[in-house]
């Protein structure tokens, strides 16, 4: 009988230990570690011969030049969404394992089902479900009016079944939904836990690579946002993907945490309707639209998502606080950073706000990762501290660095051709980044510092 093993595994960073300890070694997390019990292989089976070192080893690998590998562009399967597609780098990589997250209700299933029966007229698609039952996938298709015919439909959570219908089967691309339900005949611990979660996707990534197939994870958010299991999961995987839209917006965004064949943060966004999920092939155009009026605290900046940019507003409302600590809300920025702006723009912009409460919004539900916003949060800002509405066709962008100069910022042709394509008439840019030729009927104004920023307002 096969031995059974432990190992206690941190949930936050994927750390090891032979023993169950209060705080992980590495990443100083408390209460993080998990017990993983894993059955080992019996003595002598499997042994691998030894050579004449002494050395133990499949002495029937050779060993390749690198010079020498094949350069030639593995093929894709498209998703059929141009978004997705994006997002993924530019569609499925066969052999590759994807992990797609998201609150629930966020549309993850929706989304899949739709890739799945579209592709399976076409390709051979095999779709595990272990949270719904067959009628209930069923009657979601018929809803959407989805084609129904090739999709192949297996409702089972072990996963030595799923392994042996997908040998028999032999499927293309395999959907898990989700990774939290299944379960191996060998861990003794619940489904959802660390060690089912870890080996089960351990399981069926080995078999994704093995047969050449699409494995297309399901995995379920924790409060804090974060995907649910241990960090090594992420490790395992090819693509980590996280499809992210509150209940009050129809507006669903689908975010590249990690991917090994495309850039990272590529962003792509959807509509959830009664058809199911539809791309935005212009996701600038929901995002802008503002009101007629103008009102003081409302900028437009120009952010880079993956390798397009976005036009978004950005909303600032500064407000004499009540409270002996005034308060600093951020939503869609770092809060951190905000707090440094501010500060910033007391030293060399010359307005004070510590007595004031700051309030910031990006709107649309966006959440901006890069430094660019920084000159038009500042701009926002001192517009709503002054109350004066700023022009509806000027569009910012630009790094403010702590001793006020503005940085210049990746892609700032691309964001500047970008503004002028929606229409808009001047934009107040980092030197480094002004054009030599700008484009037609747009003024760009370069700037070096935060003053000079605010002279040209």
């Amino acid at each position: 009988m096969a031995k059974v093993k432990s190992a206690y595994v941190c949930t936050e960073c994927g750390a090891e230990y032979r023993k169950w300890q209060g705080q992980c070694s590495s990443c100083q997390e408390w209460n993080t570690l998990s017990e993983v019990r894993m059955a080992s292989a019996r003595p002598g089976a499997g042994a691998p011969a030894q050579g004449r070192s002494g050395y133990a080893g499949d002495l029937s690998r050779d060993v390749v030049d690198l010079s020498k590998v094949d350069l030639s562009e593995v093929p894709r399967l498209s998703s059929t969404f141009a978004e997705f597609d994006r997002v993924l780098g530019g569609g499925l990589v066969p052999g590759s394992a994807v992990l797609l997250g998201g609150n629930p209700g966020a549309g993850k299933s929706t989304l899949l089902l739709q890739t799945a029966c579209k592709l399976a007229q076409t390709r051979r698609i095999m779709y595990v479900t272990g949270e719904e039952s067959l009628s209930q996938v069923a009657m979601r298709a018929h809803r959407l009016q989805l084609p129904t015919s090739g999709l192949k439909m297996l409702a089972e959570t072990s996963v030595e079944t799923i392994l042996a219908v997908a040998e028999r089967e032999k499927p293309e691309i395999l959907v898990i939904d989700s990774i939290q339900t299944m379960h191996l005949e060998d861990i003794s611990s619940a489904p959802g836990g660390v060690a089912q979660v870890r080996e089960s996707s351990a399981a069926l990534t080995r078999f994704a690579k093995q047969s050449n197939t699409v494995l297309l994870l399901v995995g379920h958010v924790t409060k804090d946002g974060t995907l649910a299991g241990p960090k090594v999961l992420e490790h395992m995987i090819d693509a980590s993907l996280l499809l992210e839209g509150g209940a009050d917006s129809r507006f669903r965004t689908l975010r590249g945490q990690k991917n090994r064949f495309g850039a990272v943060n590529e962003l792509g966004v959807f509509a959830m309707l009664e058809q199911g999920m539809k791309e935005v092939k212009n996701p600038s155009a929901i995002f802008l639209s503002r009101q007629e009026e103008q009102a003081p605290g409302s900028l437009v900046m120009v952010v880079w998502e993956g390798t397009r940019p976005i036009l978004v507003e950005v909303q600032a409302l500064v407000d004499e606080s009540a409270l002996g600590n005034p308060r600093r809300v951020a939503v869609g920025v770092d809060q951190n950073r905000l707090a440094m702006l501010l500060a910033v723009l007391n030293r060399h912009g010359g307005l004070f706000t510590g007595d004031q409460d700051v309030f910031l919004n990006v709107v649309g539900g966006v959440k901006v990762l890069e430094t660019s916003a920084d000159l038009a949060v500042l701009l926002a800002v001192v517009s709503s501290l002054q109350n004066r509405a700023l022009p509806k066709e000027l569009v910012v962008f630009g790094e403010v660095g702590l001793s006020g100069e503005i940085r210049p910022v990746p892609s700032g042709q691309e964001r500047i051709s970008e503004a002028a394509k929606h229409g808009f008439l001047r934009a107040i840019v980092p030197r480094a980044n002004a054009p030599k030729q700008p484009p037609k009927g747009m003024e760009v104004i370069a700037v070096d510092k935060l003053s000079d920023a605010l002279e040209a307002l």
